[in-house]
């Protein structure tokens, strides 16, 4: 079936995460991505390795499934004659360059719009197109410290800073990039025109904080990190059992009230230190104290059996392995097979948004170095020489 962005094309002209992350989006919708890479080399998440699949890096691998791919040499009149005919026919330019790269190249936003007015032009970057840190590089790590993420995350006041775990900056960059395309081309539907997209790492991170933002924005004091705790909601947190651990998401009154009865518990109920989910936060740290005797009692397996039972919002932790596996991925779609040009069937993780008319779909593995460009340049009109 066709997906919903059939017949749009989109040039991506990007490299790592932020970017290919929102091409792999597009892509997924059903929209014919073109990945163009550099020469010599390509793009850097070749060389980001172990492991190794065959000769292709598995990172790689994840991140430009569902595209086409071409590698010019921007630095020659050639490779740029190429790229200019591409962005001639293409509805989306994607781009995450250092600020001045392209317009050096003759490629910036001005001189694209000049010839296809349509385009919509998306640069991803650092820090955004303007403000003193335009200029700036940006990397997931400097984004993660700089947003206040790595000021909300770790064990408690006092240890030292700790990342999320996953590059989520990169990841919700490239996300925040698609929304902004989709908005562009519905915008085009109605004026003809494109225009351009603007997103960074460092506001993807600021958005990450809707909660501590509110409270800081309230009070005049920045909330710390609370381990896997809630900085509004208690207790919504892990627990240890008597082999691992489990999340526990009793967030409103009703939900706590079915905790304490899971627990067996009825005197958690009546104590004045926990009446209320205000108290509850006040008295954070002996409401922990209170409650981890009680899951230490049984397995994880055990408790999650229990809280299904009554309702209650509770999962285990998982390893990534165990994330892989479990039926809810499985049946979600979410693990699934493409086959490679040199390395035959290979997994890859399937497309998260799910449309019942036009759904989005894993059709191709990641292109080799410049798999695509006899098919493409024919496309455009060259000849064989």
């Amino acid at each position: 079936m066709p997906g919903a962005l059939e017949g749009i094309r989109v040039v991506e002209l990007a490299h790592i995460m932020a970017g290919p992350v929102a091409g792999l989006m597009l892509a997924d919708l059903g929209a014919d991505v073109i990945k163009v890479e550099k020469l010599p080399g390509g793009d850097d998440t070749r060389r980001m390795a172990p492991p190794m699949l065959g000769d292709q890096s598995a990172a790689y691998l994840m991140m430009n499934r569902n595209k086409r791919g071409i590698a010019l040499d921007l630095k020659t009149t050639r490779g740029q004659a190429v790229l200019r005919k591409l962005l001639g026919t293409a509805d989306v330019l994607i781009e995450n360059y250092r600020l001045g790269t392209l317009d050096r190249l003759g490629f910036g936003y001005d001189a694209v719009r000049a010839f296809n007015p349509r385009l919509v032009y998306c640069s991803l970057s650092g820090f955004g197109r303007t403000g003193p840190y335009a200029a700036r590089g940006g990397f997931d790590l400097v984004a993660q410290g700089m947003s206040g993420l790595m000021g909300i995350t770790g064990e408690g006041p006092g240890r030292a800073p700790v990342k999320v775990g996953a590059p989520v900056t990169d990841i919700t960059a490239g996300i925040l990039a698609a929304m902004g395309i989709l908005a562009a081309l519905q915008a085009r539907t109605r004026t003809g025109e494109g225009q351009l997209v603007d997103t960074s790492l460092f506001e993807a991170g600021i958005v990450q904080t809707f909660w501590q933002s509110a409270i800081a924005l309230a009070t005049g004091a920045s909330p710390g990190p609370l381990g896997s705790g809630h900085p509004l909601n208690a207790p919504y947190q892990a627990f240890a059992t008597a082999d691992g651990w489990i999340n526990v998401g009793a967030a409103n009154q009703k939900t706590w009230l079915k905790l304490v009865e899971c627990l067996q518990a009825p005197a958690l109920a009546e104590d004045p230190r926990f009446a209320t989910n205000a108290d509850r936060m006040v008295n954070l740290a002996a409401l922990v104290e209170v409650l981890a005797p009680h899951f230490a009692k049984r397995t994880t397996a055990e408790w999650l059996a229990l809280f299904e039972k009554a309702g209650m919002p509770a999962g285990p932790v998982l390893s990534i392995q165990e994330m892989l596996a479990d039926p809810q991925t499985r049946a979600r779609d979410m693990v699934v097979a493409t086959h490679h040009a040199t390395l035959g069937s290979v997994e890859t993780l399937g497309a998260p948004v799910k449309l019942s008319a036009t759904p989005a779909a894993v059709r191709r593995a990641a292109p080799t170095l410049g798999q695509h460009n006899d098919e493409i340049f024919r496309e455009l009109g060259f000849d064989s020489a």
